[in-house]
């Protein structure tokens, strides 16, 4: 079906619900539209308020990301029930009438991708909310070389998890501003990555960054990245970045979480050439005797609590602490899975 035809039928379809008479202020009026996916048929909705509607079959299980939440457009989990069916929905919502044309174009946008994942509708319409929110996003510098090799550790750490559950993009704390890159229950992991000269020196931002959470555990991953040079060694970070999308049951959310770190996919043409060779790779746990700052040791040393911004480097270069074995790496992501279900 074109766009056009799209246009026009679900047009037709909220005319006719506009049409119909009220029941009840907390009743929506629903038309089934001829657009199906594997956990049934999407429909067009008109609420008490005359607000337009569009929905998207899911299953009752499904967890739907918290926007957009706005003033203009809603996205809520809604399940109706009549008589012989009870069907959980994604609910797409337009909050103003004067933008109903708007509204109209972007749901054409979603009956035209979901015959695309009919097994995944969810993903195809977040893939459109995602595309128009770029439209009205504002330029920004494109990443510099530390904040590249700091997410190319990040997405590492990600990809590993992701190979043991396609949910574990949850776990990824770093881009919402989180003390720690990764988080579930009391198991916290934060990233670093050094180039060839910052030889087992991670940079550390802050009192609390190695401070582990109450009651719980906190580890180091430390990655050293290396320029090939023109050799086409190593992994390219445009490489690894599909990957972890490619992994991810919900590419949208990932998307999104990559824009807070200031990725943009429009952006993706400056950063073909990069490449890193993970020249060495420790994990530690950060136990007391590591090296570290952070309130409690001010305390204990009598400074004063009342400094900002504190940055420094710690230096891993020798053989204390120790880091842990390949083994213990395996538990402490599978343990990270288990803490998050």
């Amino acid at each position: 079906m074109t766009d056009e035809a799209f246009r026009k039928l679900v047009e037709a379809h909220w005319v006719a619900l506009e049409a119909e008479q009220t029941t009840g202020e907390r009743r929506l009026r629903v038309s089934q539209l001829p657009v199906m996916t594997t956990q049934g048929a999407l429909a067009a909705g008109v609420d008490h308020d005359g607000y337009r509607h569009l929905l998207v079959p899911v299953p009752t299980h499904r967890k739907l990301r918290t926007s957009p939440d706005g003033p203009v457009l809603r996205l809520r989990k809604r399940p109706l029930e009549d008589d012989e069916t009870y069907q959980t929905y994604a609910d797409l919502a337009c909050l103003r009438t004067d933008l109903n044309d708007l509204f109209t174009e972007l749901c054409v946008d979603v009956l035209s991708a979901v015959p695309t994942l009919p097994e995944n509708p969810v993903k195809a319409l977040y893939g459109v909310l995602d595309r128009w929110k770029q439209l009205f996003q504002s330029q920004s510098a494109p990443l510099g070389p530390e904040q590249i090799a700091g997410l190319f550790g990040e997405l590492l750490v990600l990809s590993r998890l992701l190979s043991r559950d396609s949910s574990a993009h949850r776990i990824w704390r770093g881009p919402d501003g989180h003390t720690h890159d990764f988080v579930a229950g009391k198991v916290a992991v934060e990233v670093k990555a050094s180039g060839r000269a910052g030889s087992r020196k991670p940079r550390i931002h802050g009192l609390d960054q190695l401070d582990a959470p109450t009651g719980g555990t906190l580890c180091l991953a430390w990655f050293r990245l290396e320029d090939p040079g023109t050799s086409g060694a190593g992994l390219g970070f445009l490489e690894l970045l599909e990957q972890t999308l490619h992994s991810c049951d919900d590419e949208a959310a990932l998307l999104n979480m990559l824009a807070a770190t200031g990725y943009r996919p429009i952006d993706a043409g400056k950063y073909r050439g990069v490449r890193f060779v993970v020249g060495e790779e420790r994990w530690y746990r950060v136990v007391p005797g590591f090296p570290r700052l952070t309130t409690q040791t001010l305390l204990e040393a009598g400074a004063p609590v009342s400094v900002l911004d504190v940055e420094y480097t710690i230096d891993l270069s020798t053989d204390t602490p120790a880091p842990m074995a390949a083994e213990e790496v395996v538990q402490l992501l599978d343990r990270l899975i288990q803490e998050s279900a």
